[in-house]
């Protein structure tokens, strides 16, 4: 019977086994921490390039996803509230460790900014073909010279790829910001780079 149900859990949809855990289904847990611990491993090594404080967030995130289980509501993706919880860790330590790099990338630092930008697919960073482009430890290096902000819209949208407007929920920033700060934090990279990806090969 217990093969049976990890069997169905599996078929289900992220939203549907979280459902299931809020039931009480403690093997729904088991298969949410296998869908999700190697994206939030990757995104959240990307954010701290540190593996300690990687391995300690990805344990808190899934503790904080069981004892909160209760206050998931379905009108919000489960990968969503995870990055959102993951996100909110990860500024919250390195804000007690005073380790967060905040390097000023503008000559106005009080710019918001927050007008619409218009970016074609074409620009977008793909996993695949940073890795054909560059190594992965300049790509980590260029990363962890971005301001904090930049970072981990990059690492959202480019990296994780997800759509802007989960990372507006996950970030809790206006989607004007939020484009600004992905093509901002591209031309930073472009520049601290190189050229790593040609349109004309897309």
């Amino acid at each position: 019977m217990e093969a049976t149900n990890k069997v169905n859990l599996r078929s289900l949809s992220d939203e549907d086994v979280m459902e299931q855990l809020q039931e009480g289904v403690v093997q729904a847990f088991d298969i949410i921490v296998q869908r999700y611990k190697d994206r939030l491993h990757n995104f959240l090594y990307r954010y701290t390039h540190n593996h300690q404080d990687c391995e300690d967030l990805v344990q808190e995130t899934f503790l904080r996803v069981y004892r909160s289980r209760q206050s998931y509501v379905r009108i919000a993706k489960l990968s969503t509230w995870m990055y959102t919880i993951a996100l909110n860790l990860a500024k919250s330590m390195y804000k007690k460790k005073q380790r967060m790099t905040t390097i000023s990338m503008h000559a106005d630092p009080s710019d918001p900014d927050d007008r619409e930008f218009e970016i074609e697919d074409s620009v977008i960073l793909q996993d695949e073909q940073l890795h054909q482009k560059m190594s992965v430890s300049e790509l980590e290096k260029a990363l962890m010279k971005l301001n904090d902000d930049f970072r981990e819209v990059i690492v959202l949208r480019d990296i994780q790829q997800l759509t802007y407007e989960e990372i507006a929920e996950i970030t809790d920033t206006a989607m004007g910001t939020v484009k600004s700060r992905i093509n901002r934090a591209r031309q930073q990279l472009q520049s601290l780079i190189g050229e790593y990806v040609n349109p004309e090969t897309i």
